[in-house]
């Protein structure tokens, strides 16, 4: 598993480019490589990518969104990459945008091609291209202001989509693409997890009792008698 951190500042507004980022049928106009994204539901798209002169098709899951804050996802089957990005709040009209992926190279030409660094440096060439995207336009594209919960999050009260009348994930929060309709206002969310149960003891006091007096409290008592009982009295003559 190979891993790539960056980060580029953009002259823009943390909402702004927020924004932008979630506008995946987007990626093609300054992400290279990526020939064409689209958006299946609100959590759900499909890729067509180049990478080291391979042709890769997947799908990727968001696994977790948070408006202003950050966007996770996985692949749903393979090839295997997983990634967040995260939005910084600079000053009120800069942003740092930091990019963190994780994905398993296949074959012997993308293994070379990450040895050489090539992903690395095509990355680096995406979020340099972001930062010049979003700055000549002067404002996003779109934007999607749903709220997507996290595992750790599932369970303890839903606050994205799903969580009712005025949470994030209504109508309300979408605001659609410029030139496009907006994808099916699905809900995310369903059962939580069951926390684990704090340890306890269990079936009255632990360790039980010994019969066995103290080390050094005296000579040990016969076999089937316990400290400080009295031998059983003698038995009388028969009758």
């Amino acid at each position: 598993m190979s891993t790539i951190e960056q980060s580029v500042d953009v002259n823009v507004p943390i909402r702004t480019a927020y924004n932008q980022w979630t506008q995946f049928e987007s990626f093609p106009e300054f992400m290279e490589g990526v020939e064409s994204v689209k958006q299946l539901s609100d959590t759900r798209t499909a890729w067509i990518v180049e990478i080291a002169g391979v042709r890769r098709e997947f799908e990727a899951e968001i696994t977790e969104q948070h408006p202003d804050e950050r966007v996770a996802w996985k692949s749903v089957e393979r090839p295997h990459q997983a990634g967040v990005v995260t939005f910084h709040h600079l000053t009120p009209e800069t942003t740092r945008v930091t990019l963190q992926m994780e994905y398993d190279p296949e074959g012997f030409v993308e293994t070379v091609g990450d040895w050489l660094q090539v992903v690395r440096m095509r990355v680096r060439g995406d979020m340099d291209r972001f930062k010049e995207f979003i700055e000549s336009r002067g404002g996003e594209t779109g934007g999607w202001r749903g709220d997507v919960p996290g595992p750790q999050d599932r369970g303890a009260g839903l606050s994205g989509p799903g969580a009712g009348a005025g949470g994030a994930g209504d109508a309300g929060a979408y605001d659609r693409p410029l030139g496009g309709a907006s994808p099916e206002d699905r809900r995310v969310g369903g059962p939580g997890f069951d926390e684990p149960a704090p340890p306890r003891t269990v079936g009255g006091e632990y360790p039980p009792p010994s019969p066995l007096a103290p080390p050094g409290s005296g000579p040990l008592p016969p076999a089937g008698r316990r400290p400080g009982e009295e031998p059983p009295a003698a038995p009388g003559p028969r009758i």
